[in-house]
């Protein structure tokens, strides 16, 4: 809401002063750097600059135009100090448009989508691999960033862009047939299979070679070789059975499980629109993109004629266009992948298509394990779904030592462990690396899941023991300087949802609940909720609702799970 403000001010102060002083003038309206001077404030050193005026003449022209401003009822003060015009809200009127509009949280979705559609590229495990903690970033980003787009009127389309193709599974395949025991393979077939492909990089340090009949292979696979065929579709069933296991604990859901294979009829008419527009240019054999200086070409086709993951992506997006007619595509994936993204984009804009500027890659760091990238490839994979029973446990110990008779308890301990281990992801950056560390995720006291949780719990245990009326209170109360950090802080929500959009940054959301949380603690300490006069006690539980409201929608959208006891 104040971001509404400040941007009411701008506009209609830049459209006042430029017809003042008749020449086009830019305003910055901001929030001071010490909430002792005010809720906005406008520096006026440009617009000095721009009108070539005394600074205390423009800055009395700004105030008396302040003064015709369609949101000027909800200044209590104007303040000038040097060259900064300060607005002090009027916290009564303020406090009032605030409580009556988050009243429905959660009611309705925002209209800030408008309907358009954005598709999601999202999680994309390896088949005949585990899910492993490495795939958790992608999982959880692209998950809570769709719900917060959902929840600001977007319709969204969610897609498992599984890995199931490629030239690790001629690897694999080689591996199976040559050294492969069929009987444990059958009993526990991810962890056998991901045994073979470590044991077949093992053996090519010895005998390179097999390097090429692996390829040879998977060249074949992309042929329709029965045998091969029938061995890759076995090993993607029971990945995607395993991996549903996963999803489950995550409460993550996909629109479509359509991985690369799925393209590798699709890749052909790509390879032909290339060749027809004259982009494809032969180089040692192999057929490759030419994209200037800035950037190495895209390789479409190796010189054997096998595809690329670039070939693959690109018949992806066409699909994907041609099925949702997307208005962005986002792809949630690693940092690492940035000059493939960019070389995507490269080739889309040289076909002669305007949507590559709606191609997003929403880039994100490692998870470290001891500071060290995880990789199956060297048998250090850590399994998610043992990380996640891990969390649970430790949960459990948790509720066990603080309250030993909880009813369901261990349900709502997987609630915290799942829900913390989520967290811990989201409140940092995405771009950034971040470190597992379970005991620091699952810990109920700092800037946790847990900690999250428990405040959510502890208004809740107040709303359910006592009635209350919203229609009936004081809005005098929420003048004092600790409610109306509160006030402000939760006029600050659908602005976050916003800010977390653009950015495409679910940290965005999960730093404001941190801070919303502990502006209701140090309110809880300094307010006494139930007293006896029936008015403020009506605002103050009226008031924390609403928190509780945000809170645990917030915590929803994150993909977090709410309880009421713990």
């Amino acid at each position: 809401m104040i971001d509404k403000i400040k941007n009411t001010i701008r506009v209609e102060l830049e459209s006042s002063l430029t017809e003042l002083y008749n020449q086009a003038i830019n305003v910055v309206v901001e929030e001071p750097k010490s909430n002792n001077l005010g809720d906005i404030s406008i520096p006026v050193f440009s617009i000095v600059k721009t009108v070539k005026k005394p600074l205390n003449e423009v800055v009395d022209e700004v105030i008396k135009a302040l003064g015709k401003t369609s949101v000027k009822h909800l200044f209590a003060e104007i303040n000038k100090i040097g060259g900064f015009i300060n607005l002090t809200l009027n916290r009564l009127t303020f406090s009032k448009d605030v409580i009556r509009d988050k009243q429905v949280i959660g009611l309705n979705k925002l209209d800030f989508g408008n309907g358009k559609t954005i598709v999601i590229d999202y999680s994309s495990p390896n088949i005949a691999k585990p899910f492993s903690v490495g795939h958790l970033r992608s999982t959880i980003i692209g998950h809570a960033i769709g719900n917060i787009l959902e929840k600001l009127g977007y319709k969204v389309v969610r897609i498992n862009h599984l890995g199931d193709f490629g030239t690790q599974f001629g690897k694999i395949i080689y591996a199976y047939l040559n050294f492969g025991d069929k009987a444990k393979v059958d009993e526990n077939p991810i962890e056998e299979l991901v045994k073979l492909y470590v044991e077949f990089h093992e053996l090519v340090k010895k005998h390179p070679e097999i390097d090429d009949k692996a390829r040879e292979i998977f060249k074949d696979l992309e042929l329709g070789h029965k045998e091969y065929y029938k061995l890759w579709e076995h090993f993607r069933e029971v990945s995607l059975a395993e991996y549903m296991k996963v999803y489950e604990m995550l409460n993550v859901h996909f629109d479509s499980y359509n991985g690369e294979a799925f393209y590798n009829d699709k890749m052909q008419a790509v390879v032909d629109e290339l060749t027809v527009k004259g982009l494809l240019v032969k180089d040692e054999g192999a057929m490759i993109v030419e994209l200037g200086e800035e950037m190495p070409p895209a390789l479409i086709q190796k010189s054997d004629g096998s595809t690329l993951y670039i070939t693959r992506d690109l018949a992806a997006l066409f699909y994907r266009k041609n099925t949702y007619n997307f208005d962005e595509v986002l792809y949630v994936v690693g940092n690492e992948q940035k000059l493939h993204f960019e070389q995507l984009k490269a080739v889309v804009k040289k076909m002669g298509y305007d949507y590559y500027q709606d191609i997003h890659h929403i880039n994100f760091g490692l998870v470290l394990q001891d500071g060290k990238k995880m990789s199956t490839r060297k048998g250090s994979i850590v399994k998610l779904d043992d990380v996640l029973v891990e969390a649970v446990n430790l949960s459990l110990d948790y509720i066990n030592e603080k309250n030993p008779t909880l009813a369901n308890k261990e349900e709502i301990a997987q609630k915290i462990g799942v829900s913390a281990i989520i967290f811990n992801d989201l409140k940092n950056h995405r771009i950034n690396d971040i470190e597992f560390n379970l005991q620091d995720m699952v810990n109920f006291i700092g800037q946790t899941g847990p900690y999250l949780q428990y405040t959510s719990v502890r208004i809740t245990s107040l709303l359910e023991e006592n009635e209350f009326n919203c229609e009936k209170i004081d809005y005098q109360l929420f003048t004092n300087d600790h409610s109306f950090d509160l006030i402000k802080t939760i006029a600050q929500y659908e602005e976050i949802l916003v800010k977390a959009k653009e950015e495409y940054s679910p940290s965005v959301l999960a730093k404001y609940l941190l801070n919303l949380a502990t502006y209701f603690n140090s309110f809880y300490a300094k307010e006494k909720i139930m007293v006896e006069d029936e008015i403020e006690r009506n605002t103050k539980l009226c008031l924390i609702s609403i928190i509780r409201n945000i809170l645990d929608e917030g915590m929803n959208l994150l993909g977090m799970q709410v309880i009421k006891k713990m």
